[in-house]
């Protein structure tokens, strides 16, 4: 696994009614965490963590343009996530479940190429809105290179009794692409090995005679 950096975290034990309105923090939800790291996609599974593990939503998040290699200041990383509560407390609980996500959450690489394949056994409020299902469902978060993304995700979608939820058509900002799925956990977690040995078939011979 690549590991994830995470670079910045603060807290704003009672920001403001005219920025928490305008990142779209729930009425009664004036504490906010702020973190920011070198990969957006482990970052989004560790937020949705933070929502089932206390009171909070994820107010707030989006992957800057370009990726972690082409950060313009020290601290910018990849992506930023805003985390909205009640309490501080309830705020500093979410984001320490984050980050304890971010120590086991990260890309995997074949050969030269990063991918990630990830099953969320459980989703909470963020990955739920994010894909159109009810919290608690299983996802195959799936995410390569464009050209990968695209080849693989076709093998997870043909391996598996998995339905596509959401489809990230290439170019990201991050010039990734990729899918959530949803299906059974074991279903889920077919769809992500075939995607990872699909990703693998390419970096091992990108050119198909």
């Amino acid at each position: 696994m690549i590991p994830v950096k995470v670079l910045a975290v603060r807290y704003l034990s009672g920001a403001t009614a005219a920025l928490c309105s305008a990142l779209g923090a729930p009425r009664g939800y004036p504490c906010l965490g702020l973190l920011t790291t070198d990969c957006d996609d482990a970052t989004y599974v560790a937020l949705d963590e933070a929502t089932k593990a206390a009171d909070v939503k994820v107010c707030y998040s989006n992957s800057f343009y370009a990726g972690a290699a082409n950060a313009t200041t020290p601290y910018a990383g990849e992506v930023i996530g805003i985390l909205a509560g009640a309490t501080p407390a309830a705020v500093r609980s979410g984001m320490e479940a984050a980050l304890a996500a971010l120590t086991h959450i990260g890309f995997q690489q074949s050969g030269d190429v990063p991918y990630f394949a990830y099953t969320v056994s459980r989703c909470g409020s963020f990955l739920a809105k994010e894909a159109g299902v009810t919290e608690g469902t299983p996802l195959a978060y799936l995410i390569a290179p464009p050209l990968e993304s695209m080849y693989a995700m076709d093998r997870a979608l043909k391996a598996a009794d998995v339905e596509l939820c959401k489809l990230y058509k290439p170019p990201s900002q991050t010039n990734f692409g990729g899918g959530l799925l949803k299906g059974t956990r074991a279903a889920c977690q077919a769809a992500c090995d075939a995607f990872a040995a699909a990703v693998a078939e390419v970096a091992g011979r990108a050119i198909e005679n």
